[in-house]
């Protein structure tokens, strides 16, 4: 018997109360960037593929569902970032030689799930700032992601800011000298914060050390001084970066005193178009950032307006009132010896996406009262299904 009303793995639906709640909050997050000055824009959700994947890096490419025009022929991209349309629509259907602020809010579609059990129809929200490449201007949009995140009752949200210049030229110069390393490898273990795997990639040589030394420069405003004196022999583009970093940490300070603001060299958050100052709002008890985004110079270049621009996104589901700060908890059935090992993995990866998952100690334990998501095994692998 055919089971019509199976969704496909990872498209997930709203229903009561949850769907008027995420209607409420989408409203208030748009009224708040209006109250900022930014206007709002509705990009379609399908276009021109090569329109869409401009300025952004493979991993973007993976992520677009793909399909051909039956009316031109081409092949259209289903949108999985915004960030590239508000580009476009600051080039080339709204263009202005002033400072321009966009905002927007709509469904965004994943080819396939970013982390293990998480939507890949998320409802994304975000505000652009294009036409000025002053840290003033990433301090705005900075604060505006906070004051977002804090409408939705996430409290004591945490701050953490980066620099992809400090990693780009490091690997530059590593390159330059002649070392051989495969870069997309390198990017992913300092995304891991894994320094074995970042040393085992690179040679024992001075650039390459300082690439390893990244995942361990996180904490206060304090590490830049450290980052300093690790970085001190690499070239004026780190010192540069650590600077803009250093002044963006004041002009955040001088807003806001709850001391929050935390550094972290290696975060690489974002899709390859990234070039300047990176942030993300990180919650303790949540595995998953918040709210994220970055400065992306130049990007509508291709558009014919190579203008400086930052701003930055998030999920409104992931947003939606409680569930940031407390995941429903998944409960993992007893799996036999046969099963053990994969439901093991299945877990482990379940918690590394930031999902609660508690598991069965016997045949006789049963889910939780309220528990609506169950880890069972079918089909030869263990899936989450909603009971």
């Amino acid at each position: 018997m055919k089971t019509y009303w199976r969704l496909p793995r990872g498209v997930d639906e709203l229903l009561p109360p949850d769907a008027w709640e995420l209607e409420a909050l989408r409203r208030k997050v748009l009224d708040l960037f209006v109250s900022w000055g930014y206007d709002y824009v509705e990009p379609p959700i399908v276009e021109y593929l090569d329109a869409l994947l401009v300025g952004s890096g493979e991993d973007l490419d993976l992520q677009t569902l793909k399909v051909v025009d039956q009316v031109s022929g081409r092949q259209l991209g289903v949108r999985a970032d915004m960030t590239s349309q508000a580009v476009r629509i600051d080039a080339h259907s709204r263009a202005t030689d002033d400072i321009q602020r966009l905002c927007y809010a709509g469904n965004i579609v994943f080819a396939n799930p970013q982390l293990a059990q998480a939507s890949r129809v998320p409802i994304k929200a975000g505000a652009e700032l294009f036409g000025s490449a002053s840290l003033d201007a990433d301090a705005e949009v900075i604060r505006l992601m906070l004051e977002v995140v804090e409408s939705a009752q996430v409290d004591n949200p945490v701050l953490l800011l980066g620099h992809m210049g400090i990693y780009r030229s490091l690997v530059e110069d590593l390159l330059n000298s002649g070392e051989q390393v495969d870069e997309a490898e390198l990017f992913a273990s300092i995304q891991r914060k894994s320094q074995a795997d970042v040393a085992a990639l690179v040679s024992d040589s001075q650039i390459a050390q300082m690439l390893v030394d990244l995942p361990l420069l996180m904490g206060d405003a304090s590490v830049i001084v450290e980052a300093r004196t690790r970085l001190a022999e690499a070239g004026k583009a780190v010192g540069k970066a650590l600077d803009e970093l250093e002044q963006l940490v004041e002009r955040l300070q001088a807003y806001d005193d709850k001391g929050r603001v935390r550094i972290d060299v290696s975060e690489l958050s974002g899709y390859g178009y990234h070039n300047g100052p990176v942030f993300a709002v990180y919650h303790p008890l949540h595995g998953r950032a918040l709210a994220q985004g970055g400065r992306y110079d130049g990007v509508g270049k291709v558009f014919g307006r190579a203008r400086a621009a930052t701003g930055f996104d998030l999920d409104l589901k992931v947003l939606l009132s409680g569930q940031a700060i407390q995941a429903e908890v998944i409960f993992a059935c007893y799996a036999d010896a046969d099963t053990k090992a994969s439901q093991i993995e299945a877990i482990n990866a379940l918690r590394a996406g930031g999902e609660r998952v508690r598991v069965a100690l016997g045949t006789d334990e049963n889910p939780p009262e309220g528990c609506r998501k169950v880890l069972v095994f079918v089909g030869g692998c263990w899936q989450v299904e909603s009971r």
